[in-house]
Order: structure tokens, then C-alpha cells, then sequence
């Protein structure tokens, strides 16, 4: 089984998209970027020269990924959320040896309409709230929400919020995949593999 590229898609001569993605309609694929298997790429995304797109990542209609985003396995980008890559842009001034570079961890999931600024990484299985906006390192686990972001709680892997503190010790096991979190000095970890 190979990709599927609507026609209105343009995918640049060197770009590599992985076995059973879906590129939709007026996407647009750069020849440096990397794109992995089962894939899907809403209306209307932009995926940059130096971009990696994980396997399995959902990214949404109006999704721009410019050079230095990655993304690892299973990430889920909602509509029109953004993604920066100039800490300080002007127009007037060339900056582009000054990109940084951005990764979103495993399993993350980034809400409609959210910012990421640039040079940051998103932990494993964070949830950023839609419209949030995001200029700090996010923990793994973590719920982040509001303007500037914050943590206001820890979300398992399924996707719902954990009733643990924000800092403290103790212990969880979800309801619905099994797993097992530990908090610790202010860190979830899962204990499951």
C-alpha cells in the first residue's frame, strides 16, 4: 500500500511520505520534509523542508509546519493551531539562521487554534487546550492551558484528566487502558509500558 495524494495536493520532488498516509486537498509537502506511515494531512497544511512527521500523526486542516518542527509517533495537531519557527521576526531583517528548532514529544495532542512558540519541546502525552499559547518547555503529561500557557492538571495516555495535584506524590491507574502513573517531584511517569 502506498500514499494517497488528493490532485490538488503538490508533494516537491525528494519529500518522503510513509505507506498508508493521506495527504487532502491544497497540502503542500517541501522536498526536504519527512513524513512517516499512516499519516494523515488535512486541507490546506504546509509541511516545511526541514520538518519529521512521525508515524501515525493527525494533522488537522490550516496547519502550517515550518522548518524545525518535529513531531514523533502518534501526535495529534488540531485545525489551524500554529507553529512558529523565529523567536524575534521582521520582516525588514533575514533570519533565518536563526530558527529553533521545536519537538513535540509522543502522543501529544495540541488544540485548535494553540501556539507553540519555537525552541521549545512538548513532553509525551501533554495536552495543550485550544487556544493556548505555549513559550515554555511542557512536562510530559501535563494539561496546559490559557495565555500564557499553564499547567492546571496531568492527562493519561487515553486522553482524560487525572485526578492527581500538580506537585506532591501519588498514584493512579486508569480506568480504561490500565496503565499506571506515579507522581513524584513533580513528574508523572507511567509505570506501564
Amino acid at each position: 500500500m502506498s500514499a494517497t495524494v488528493h490532485s490538488t495536493a503538490i508533494v516537491d520532488e525528494g519529500a518522503q511520505i510513509g505507506e498508508g498516509s493521506r495527504v487532502w486537498h491544497w497540502v503542500h509537502v517541501c522536498g526536504g520534509a519527512r513524513v512517516g506511515k499512516n499519516v494523515s494531512l488535512g486541507q490546506n497544511v504546509f509541511v516545511g523542508n526541514r520538518v519529521v512527521i512521525g508515524d501515525r500523526c493527525k494533522v488537522q486542516n490550516n496547519v502550517s509546519l515550518y522548518d524545525g518542527v518535529t513531531l514523533e509517533e502518534g501526535v495529534f495537531c488540531a485545525p489551524s493551531m500554529v507553529f512558529t519557527n523565529v523567536h524575534n521576526p521582521r520582516a525588514l531583517i533575514e533570519r533565518k539562521n536563526e530558527y529553533r528548532d521545536t519537538l513535540v514529544k509522543r502522543g501529544a495532542s495540541l488544540g485548535a487554534n494553540c501556539t507553540i512558540v519555537c525552541g521549545i519541546t512538548i513532553g509525551e502525552y501533554a495536552f495543550v487546550g485550544a487556544g493556548a499559547v505555549i513559550t515554555k518547555n511542557v512536562p510530559a503529561y501535563a494539561l496546559m492551558v490559557g495565555i500564557p500557557g499553564r499547567q492546571i492538571g496531568w492527562m493519561s495516555r487515553y486522553g482524560e484528566q487525572i485526578p492527581l495535584p500538580l506537585s506532591g506524590e501519588g498514584e493512579y491507574t486508569c480506568p480504561h487502558g490500565g496503565e499506571s502513573y506515579r507522581l513524584s517531584d513533580n513528574t508523572l511517569i507511567c509505570l506501564s509500558p
